[in-house]
């Protein structure tokens, strides 16, 4: 049966040697739900609504990393898409098509990619409920280099658990009441300026000066005013990114125990918690965007 998930606020506090993370952290149980009976998804397993995850934070935070961990650790990393059961999405997928005017613009690098009207947001949304939907959906490639949309795109097939990442995948209101967990990649700005410039030089064809200019410019400010805030929407800090062993492990444990839950099963996963559950966020109908 389709389910739909609800969760109940936990701090958590993990001490390990001399470092303290504290982790915001919700706990899942779920409902069933008299709608559609189940169904084979295409990769095998039986029907549930994909849990989706979000994962923002600042530019080179570290988002990409982190969910790659958790793809590996799952031990989906290197299986065909029509297999994986956990899949990832990036936002930059969504980034809208320039006119010809900010086309130059972002060649000389005065365009804001980090402000949210630099995003489809629509497309985004409208992509993820088809993924709630269990259909298969084509996304785009971005090409960093020509600041454009691809003509070439990647097909996610149903799955099971859907990581989406991005700097603002929790500034707009209607995408960011879709997610089932909201994971919010924390780092430093110094470390994060430190992998943005080399990174932007080597796989994006831009030099020094302009890189510099368009962090302190654009970027550093979008951050605080845009992305930054978001953190507050957040069920799971994450500091330090990839490099947080404890956290990225604990978030795999909790993926872990959904996967092998049949969707006959899911009530039982959390039994002690017996609150009277709303549907999920995408078939409440909620609706609106701050801007």
């Amino acid at each position: 049966m389709s389910m739909s998930l609800f969760y109940q606020k936990c701090r958590v506090a993990v001490y390990c040697g001399n470092l303290s993370v504290k982790i915001t952290k919700r706990l899942i149980y779920t409902h069933k739900m008299s709608e559609k009976p189940t169904v084979p998804m295409t990769n095998g397993f039986e029907s549930k609504t994909p849990f989706l995850i979000g994962v923002a934070g600042g530019t080179a935070s570290g988002k990409s990393t982190v969910c790659q961990r958790i793809m590996e650790k799952l031990g989906q990393q290197h299986k065909e898409q029509t297999e994986r059961r956990v899949v990832c999405i990036s936002q930059d997928s969504f980034y809208r098509t320039l006119t010809t005017s900010e086309r130059l613009r972002a060649e000389r690098g005065q365009f804001n990619f980090d402000h949210p009207d630099a995003f489809d947001d629509k497309k985004l949304l409208a992509v993820l409920k088809d993924i709630l939907d269990g259909k298969k959906v084509e996304v785009p490639e971005y090409d960093y280099i020509t600041n454009s949309i691809s003509n070439r795109s990647h097909t996610i097939y149903p799955a099971d658990v859907v990581l989406i990442e991005g700097i603002l995948v929790f500034y707009f209101k209607e995408v960011r009441e879709l997610f089932h967990m909201k994971l919010f990649v924390d780092t430093d700005s110094d470390t994060r300026l430190a992998r943005r410039v080399p990174r932007d030089i080597m796989e994006r064809g831009r030099d020094l000066e302009q890189v510099l200019n368009q962090y302190m410019n654009f970027v550093k400010p979008a951050f605080e005013e845009f992305c930054l805030p978001t953190k507050k929407f957040a069920d799971v800090i994450i500091p330090r990114g990839a490099d947080n062993l404890v956290a990225i492990d604990l978030i795999v444990q909790h993926i872990s125990e959904y996967l092998k839950q049949k969707p006959t099963d899911k009530s039982q996963l959390y039994p002690g918690l017996s609150t009277p559950i709303p549907s999920s966020p995408h078939r409440a109908g909620k609706s609106g965007r701050p801007h």
